[in-house]
């Protein structure tokens, strides 16, 4: 009896270890190994763009303006005539201060005429030396007369041209303030019109000066290098979230920091033939500041962040088994992070099946390229998964 139970125990294990299952496989997952790259540093900022020259035109002497001589809103050049203020008693006061120079002219003539025939006279105690001391006076100051006459004809002569405004820069005009008739005075507040010129155009943006220290002691220690000249590239995004066509220059970083916001201004220059820029508009502005040649990038997919708020990738060790590493991610390059912390060159991070793995578990990995992690165009086949 003893013999029967302890066979059908027996086999009874035996039947239990035979229908146990066999341990599940490692999670299959794809990485990919990370490796140096020159990743070029692009700051991007808000900006707002500004006239790269402006001319507010206001009138020099009083004054009915007869005609406006443009149309608003259009180019004029430098140098072409605005406005016509009423000529008539410019011309008469330039008429009067000319026929007062002819008369101080006859006078001096007179003058030194009758200081010439004075002189042997005096030599010969025909005249009293007293009388030719009068006659040279009178001379002197009738020359006197005559610099006096002659600015004031060239006053008369600059009041008259000024009653013709011209432009003194070529750009776009705005809103006239005055149409025909209007009475205007020398040197008013208010402009007639102002001239901006917009080809170029500037494009003023803000960086924190914290930023900029960063920059510069990156620059110092060798981890970045200059991208280009000293005038560093710069590019826009337009408000309607389109790029601007064209490249612009860096052309200076401000010296002084704004109190108030911790931040400096640095200017671009951008060429606007078509005037697409107008001053005032709202753009961000992309300047390539460096080049860090030793740049590590990781996918934004790969980069997860833990209960503290760190970021986090999980890597596959030479053991294969997973462990997961806090990075520190400098900045977004398109669709990956720049990464200075947490990882090296060569590190195997997954990028495909991370929901079935925790850190310490035995993982089968297989290798995939930065072109296979790329999304599929529209309308083109599904790639399979090797």
């Amino acid at each position: 009896m003893r013999k029967f139970i302890l066979a059908s125990f027996v086999l009874t294990a035996a039947c239990s270890h035979k229908s146990a299952p066999p341990p599940p496989p490692p999670p299959e997952v794809a990485v990919l190994t990370l490796q140096t790259q020159p990743v070029v540093i692009v700051t991007e900022l808000p900006a707002r763009t500004a006239a790269f020259r402006i001319a507010e035109v206001r009138p020099q002497v009083n004054g009915v303006i007869l005609k406006r001589l443009f149309v608003e809103g259009s180019q004029v050049k430098a140098g072409q005539q605005l406005y016509q203020i009423d000529p008539a008693p410019f011309q008469a006061s330039y008429e009067s201060a000319r026929a007062a120079l002819e008369r101080a002219q006859a006078a001096a003539t007179s003058s030194r005429l009758l200081a010439q025939r004075y002189k042997p006279l005096s030599e010969a105690r025909a005249v009293s030396q007293q009388d030719y001391d009068n006659a040279v006076a009178a001379q002197d100051q009738a020359a006197a007369d005559v610099a006096s006459a002659k600015a004031a004809l060239e006053t008369a002569r600059i009041n008259l041209a000024y009653t013709r405004m011209f432009a003194p820069i070529s750009g776009r005009t705005g809103r006239s303030s005055v149409t025909e008739g209007a009475l205007v005075s020398a040197n008013q507040a208010t402009a007639l019109v102002v001239i901006q010129q917009l080809d170029p155009i500037y494009v003023d943006a803000t960086q924190a000066s914290t930023v900029l220290l960063h920059l510069q002691r990156a620059f110092s220690d060798g981890q970045l290098k200059k991208a280009g000249d000293a005038q560093a590239e710069a590019k826009l995004i337009l408000e309607d979230s389109s790029p601007y066509p064209l490249t612009g220059k860096l052309q200076f970083t401000e010296v002084t920091v704004d109190p108030g916001t911790g931040s400096v201004t640095l200017r671009a220059v951008f060429p606007n033939p078509q005037n697409i820029l107008l001053p005032g508009m709202f753009v961000r502005a992309r300047l390539e500041e460096g080049v860090n040649e030793k740049g590590l990038l990781v996918p934004q997919r790969a980069v997860a962040h833990n209960s503290r708020g760190e970021a986090t990738v999980t890597v596959v060790g030479a053991d294969d088994k997973a462990a997961v590493r806090v990075v520190k991610t400098d900045r977004a390059i398109g669709d990956q992070w720049l990464v200075s912390e947490g990882v090296a060159p060569g590190d195997k991070v997954i990028m495909v099946g991370i929901q079935a793995v925790r850190p310490g578990n035995v993982v089968h990995a297989h290798e995939v390229t930065p072109d296979e992690l790329k999304p599929a165009a529209p309308g083109s086949p599904p790639q399979q998964q090797k």
